[in-house]
Order: structure tokens, then sequence, then C-alpha cells
């Protein structure tokens, strides 16, 4: 990331108000982080909307994790480190809690290695496939275990009864695989009872190979 502070501040808070004003994260629920070169990172404050960030008062946090200036971060910090420390070549997370996105993860039959069917190219793509991890009370430091227990195998992940998490390269790469992740979860809701098409293996095959895709392996039921 060639950006500077200065402009991965201005960035974080441009991409928040585009998620709030797209009602994909109401209120001051919701929170992003982007890691920094010296190995520290910006993170959104507490109780926060992402909707009015100011990027002077974005919490900085130095490599340790404690806050060096700004104000208090996010009670996530726990869930935004797991995944820091698990994707080596994670550099951006965002946290949201999108709504359809929150529904899947309340619905019984999803499995949590997949929590979503190969339903579109662009899916797998910007997702992978998402993993569904227990419900932990927000700000529990157990979650960061749950997602460590994942070891870095899934860049997407459904918090359950809470919302989806998605780290990315880039906070672009993230927030846009976290928007796919919440219209593929619609799609799901929409056709959920009507027995739709889904990628088949060839097709799935052919995106990973096309693509250079990594999805993690598990049978199909």
């Amino acid at each position: 990331m060639c950006m500077g502070e200065t402009g991965i501040r201005e960035e974080i808070c441009r991409l928040g108000r585009s998620l709030f004003e797209r009602g994909l994260t109401p209120g001051s629920s919701g929170n992003i982080s982007v890691k920094l070169d010296d190995g520290g990172w910006l993170v959104t404050p507490t109780n926060a909307s992402l909707g009015c960030l100011d990027p002077a008062r974005m919490s900085r946090l130095g490599p340790d994790g404690k806050l060096v200036s700004g104000d208090a971060p996010t009670k996530e910090v726990p869930l935004h480190t797991a995944l820091y420390q698990t994707r080596s070549a994670a550099r951006a997370v965002v946290h949201l809690h999108s709504t359809h996105s929150v529904a899947l993860s309340m619905l019984p039959e999803i499995d949590p290695r997949a929590a979503l069917p190969p339903m579109t190219p662009y899916y797998l793509m910007k997702c992978g496939q998402t993993a569904l991890v227990p419900y932990y009370r927000p700000g529990d430091p157990a979650v960061a275990d749950a997602i460590k227990g994942l070891a870095g195998i899934y860049s997407s992940v459904l918090l359950a009864n809470h919302g989806p998490v998605v780290s990315g390269d880039t906070l672009e790469a993230a927030v846009f695989a976290i928007e796919e992740l919440e219209e593929t979860a619609k799609l799901y809701l929409l056709l959920r009872g009507l027995n739709p098409r889904y990628l088949s293996p060839g097709q799935v095959k052919d995106l990973t190979k096309t693509f250079g895709l990594t999805l993690p392996e598990h049978d199909e039921h």
C-alpha cells in the first residue's frame, strides 16, 4: 500500500461513510482497521458511526495493540487482531452488521465450513468461502480464539447473530468483498426453498484455475 497514514485515515472515513450511507451498517455499529508499515494499525473508535468518522480522531495502535493516539478503539480489537495474526497477507479488516449477512448467520441449515453455496463467480472470487463461528458477545476476547481456530484459511467469516468480518490485502478489497458477501447472503435468502441452480463443481474448478483461487477443502453433503 503506497498511501501514507494521512491518506489511509481519509480512505477509512470515505469508505466507512459509503458503507453507512448505503445502509450496510446502522447506527454506531461496524468497525474498520488498516495495518500500517510500522506494524501498528489504525482502527475506528468505539461507539463511532461509520457515517461520520473524523480522520484526526482515529485510534492509532502500536504493534503491541495498545493505544498510541486518538480516541479509544472499538471493543472488537481482539477480532481484528486475530485476523491479522492468522492471515499474513491481510492489510485491512472490515466488520459490519449488514442485515442479510446477519440473517444468514441465524439460519439452522448453515454449514459452519461454508456458510454459502457457490452461487456466483464473484462471490467465490472475492470471498472464497465463508466460515460461521458460534455466537460470542461483542468484544468477547474468546472470539479471537474462534478466529484463530480457523487457521487463516478463511478471509471472510460470519459471527453468529452478529455480522460479517472480512480481511483483504487492501481496505478497498476488504470493502468490496464484504459487499459481495452481503449481496450473496441476500440472494440466498431470496432463493431459499426455491431449489436454485448453484455453480457446478466443474464451474467452480474452472474459476479456481482461471483466477488462482484458494478455497478451503471440505466434503459436500
